[in-house]
């Protein structure tokens, strides 16, 4: 079967004040339709990079990268990102930030009420529907990222991409919002490659978690298969033995194996 995503001997070199930087090497990956697959790696390793490979919004030095059958040759409405910045336009109200980007997608070919409605059940997904009126300042940093999350998912994108969305949130809110995550993945079906930081939230929402090695130069160097079984719940796999394995695996990649290599090769 083929993959929904391939990304086929990618690499990324910029040009720089300073010369050349080799910000990525050799990089080969498959993603299946409905597939939860996460990049996690130290500050460097080029996790954005790639993400940004997928979204279209970079083009690689060599190497090719194809959604659905289709080269990856710029941004499209069937990927959208997710910023850790949620990037909503502060003058307008949430209902008018979601609205703006399911007029660019579907305006062409349905009504305004057709408009309104799908407007209306993506901000209804996130929980955002008490917030229709409220501008940004209005809203708290977590409201904001379900906003931003709701504006990704009313262009009904073949492929979520989300760059560390929950990394300014604080503890609380940030759990909250991955379970919130997990349960729309779970009704959608969406397709989600997220780039991460965090060890925990790896582990708690991916089917596969990519660990790159440091850059530069930096490239994969493990993939994490993670057999739990879904729905997930936080509180129970606390203490389950397998998410506990899967969770010192990804901590050993980074901090021991990883770290011993890059010694070596100091």
């Amino acid at each position: 079967m083929a993959s929904f995503i391939e990304v086929q001997n990618a690499e990324m070199v910029f040009t720089t004040r300073k010369g050349r930087f080799h910000a990525l090497r050799e990089i080969n990956l498959q993603v299946q339709r409905g597939e939860f697959v996460t990049l996690i790696g130290h500050s460097g390793c080029g996790k954005s990079t790639l993400l940004n490979l997928i979204a279209g919004l970079l083009l690689p030095t060599s190497g090719a990268l194809i959604c659905d059958g289709r080269e990856i040759a710029a941004p499209g409405p069937e990927r959208a990102v997710v910023f850790q910045n949620h990037s909503l336009l502060p003058w307008l109200t949430c209902f008018e930030n979601v609205h703006l980007g399911v007029e660019r997608v579907f305006g062409a070919r349905e009504g305004k009420a057709q408009l309104r409605e799908r407007t209306e059940a993506a901000l209804g997904l996130v929980g955002m529907t008490h917030a229709l009126t409220k501008r940004p300042h209005e809203i708290s940093g977590g409201m904001k990222q379900r906003v931003g999350i709701a504006r990704a998912l009313a262009m009904e994108p073949k492929v979520l991409l989300m760059d560390e969305p929950f990394g300014a949130l604080d503890a609380l809110t940030r759990a909250r919002l991955q379970d919130e995550l997990l349960k729309i993945v779970a009704r959608t079906k969406s397709t989600v490659v997220m780039v991460t930081h965090d060890v925990d939230e790896a582990v708690l929402l991916s089917d596969r978690i990519v660990m790159m090695t440091n850059g530069p130069a930096a490239t994969i160097g493990e993939i994490l298969e993670v057999d739990l079984a879904r729905p997930r719940d936080r509180i129970e796999l606390a203490e389950d033995t397998a998410y506990v394995h899967y969770r010192k695996q990804v901590l050993d990649f980074l901090y021991t194996r990883h770290g011993h290599v890059e010694r070596e090769a100091a």
